[in-house]
């Protein structure tokens, strides 16, 4: 008897379509980190990378004088 209720309720999560959604959500989600995983060393180099040359680059524009333009002063290089 209680076999069978364990049957049917079972059966009766396995069918149910409420929960889909958050499934594939994880399925997603454990993908990407799968892949952050597997590319952690690349996605490192390519991260430090771009700050290293955003910072070479605010360093080499700071000898540079603000342009504040003005209705007599041009901004144009």
């Amino acid at each position: 008897m209680e076999l069978n209720k364990l049957k049917i309720c079972l059966k009766s999560v396995w069918e149910e379509e409420d929960g889909l959604g958050t499934l594939e959500i994880l399925l997603i989600v454990a993908v990407l980190v799968a892949i952050a995983i597997i590319f952690r060393k690349w996605i490192v180099s390519w991260f430090q990378k771009l700050i290293g040359d955003a910072n070479s680059d605010l360093k080499d524009n700071s000898a540079v004088a603000p342009c504040a333009p003005s209705p007599t002063t041009s901004c144009a290089p």
